[in-house]
């Protein structure tokens, strides 16, 4: 058991310094803020769903549901934050590739004026592949779950 003394809690983070972390943006950036990350365990992030996405436009007309494929993506952008937040490699330009999604199990729509909130915890971190464990809640439902492996490393030369 890690004693109190090592835990290392950082948060809540702004969508600048998401960004710093992840390489996505508009229309594809799926966090928009950092409740908690507790280092090398877990994090804590909140997706604002609304009517302006643009997916909610076909996706379907007259019932707007966020696709799961989407809530999973939001769900590894989070784990991308938690592992670049941990490995210490902010700002170093590394990128988090998906490698595998295991499990995923969609519990409950996803409707704009939500906020989703994503927890991801590690199950495996090592320094260029981690597995991780990820939730998304609404109102503390379960909307969404998944297990997901990514990998850390240099973006593709120009």
């Amino acid at each position: 058991m890690t004693d109190a003394a090592e835990v290392r809690t950082t948060g809540p983070l702004d969508i600048a310094r998401i960004m710093a972390a992840l390489p996505h943006r508009y229309p594809m950036l799926l966090v928009d803020r950092v409740e908690e990350i507790i280092l090398d365990r877990s994090i804590t992030a909140i997706k604002a769903v609304t009517i302006n996405e643009g997916f909610f436009q076909g996706h379907f007309p007259g019932r707007p549901i966020m696709p799961g494929v989407l809530i999973v993506e939001a769900l590894a952008q989070a784990a991308g934050v938690l592992a670049v937040e941990s490995l210490g490699l902010a700002g170093s330009g590394k990128l988090v590739y998906f490698m595998a999604i295991d499990g995923a199990k969609f519990r409950k729509p996803v409707e704009p004026g939500v906020l989703l909130k994503l927890e991801v915890e590690f199950v495996q971190k090592r320094s260029s592949v981690c597995k991780f464990a990820g939730r998304a809640t609404i109102d503390g439902q379960l909307a969404a779950e998944a297990n997901f492996t990514a990998m850390i490393a240099d973006p593709p030369k120009a």
